[in-house]
């Protein structure tokens, strides 16, 4: 299959020829088609969310279990009834503060939504996505695109184009280049089907942003223990994701012990032929001596850290690395977000000190 990689964002282009483009995309949709688009989350792999065959070619692209749910993404708030029922007002609050925007809420599914959509499911995860050309694209593709991250299931997600390509190329029609995303990890999911809202994934939008508007919401416990055999709520959550093709270990603990285990691991590593990856921050990254050196941003902005990680996950993967280290983070706010995806990419594999 030949696979288009059409440019949303190059300069001198008019509204109309971009305007043209998601048009052609949204055909693809609607024909039963795959289309690669971006979020302002990370990169998304849409099909026709009412058309079970389309839902389906998203299965099979990506290599995903099929009892992993995919997530509708809506244009219009007003379009959430026709695809869930029994929608609380808590719920309705949520959307109303943060939609368009990195948040997936679950309700009970309405009859229009295929189970093979929702995973086997009688629930549906449904979003807005806050990225202009997300949101035509929904539009001209009939209104309910579902859309998983863009990236061969196991594999860190795609924040630019070019990941896209990589794990998608020749399995889809078409990739919209809308460039580097803004956040760089998923929404974060919350769960209506029960009496108390729980989170299921953690995200941007962080649990005291939440509680600030609707009062109390449960965390799964399962989304950052480190104990491996305690599982997360969510199906998809199960299994191994944001992986890269090397080991990945992360170290917890004070800055000086962390630096110093690392450089102890990475220099046992090298002594052993392997080639070694070290993700450490601005404040931290002189103080390596082995390996291949990464900052992943600075420790005074979490959104930056947010926005790097599966960047240099993919970057370490090109430079064939076997090993990776990796200082650990905070769990407040964004900071829980970040570590639920890198214990998740690293297999649970923590060493404290």
């Amino acid at each position: 299959m030949e696979t288009a990689i059409v440019n949303i964002t190059e300069e001198n282009q008019s509204e109309e020829t971009i305007r043209e483009k998601i048009y052609a995309a949204g055909q693809i949709i609607q024909q039963g088609g795959l289309v690669a688009f971006p979020t302002e989350t990370v990169y998304g792999l849409g099909a026709d969310a009412l058309n079970p065959q389309a839902s389906g070619k998203i299965y099979e692209a990506k290599g995903r279990p099929s009892d992993n749910p995919l997530i509708i993404h809506i244009s219009h708030r007003k379009d959430l009834d026709k695809i869930a029922k029994n929608v609380p007002e808590q719920a309705r609050k949520l959307a109303e503060k943060f939609w368009p925007g990195p948040l997936t809420m679950i309700f009970e599914k309405s009859e229009i939504v295929p189970l093979e959509t929702t995973g086997g499911l009688n629930t549906v995860a449904v979003r807005m996505p806050n990225h202009p050309a997300a949101l035509l694209l929904i539009e001209l593709g009939g209104g309910f695109i579902a859309a998983p991250s863009a990236n061969t299931s196991g594999k860190p997600s795609p924040t630019q184009a070019e990941h896209v390509t990589e794990d998608m190329k020749g399995r889809i029609p078409m990739i919209l280049d809308g460039g580097t995303v803004g956040i760089g990890i998923e929404s974060t999911i919350v769960d209506f089907s029960e009496a108390i809202p729980m989170i299921l994934r953690p995200g941007y939008i962080t649990a005291e942003m939440i509680q600030e508007v609707i009062g109390e919401v449960r965390i799964d416990p399962g989304l950052i223990t480190e104990d491996a055999k305690v599982h997360p709520k969510a199906p998809g959550m199960k299994y191994r994701h944001y992986a890269p093709k090397a080991d990945l270990i992360l170290v917890s603990g004070s800055r000086e012990r962390v630096q110093e285990k690392i450089n102890e691991l990475a220099k046992k590593a090298a002594k052993e032929g392997k080639t070694v990856g070290i993700i450490g921050t601005e404040e931290t990254k002189s103080g390596y001596q082995y390996g291949l050196v990464k900052s992943i941003g600075t420790r005074t902005d979490a959104a930056s850290i947010a926005r790097h990680l599966y960047g240099i996950l993919r970057e370490f993967d090109q430079l064939d690395v076997e090993m990776i280290y990796s200082e650990s983070f905070s769990v407040s706010g964004i900071g829980q977000a970040i570590r639920n995806r890198m214990l998740k990419a690293a297999g649970h594999q923590v060493i404290e000190v």
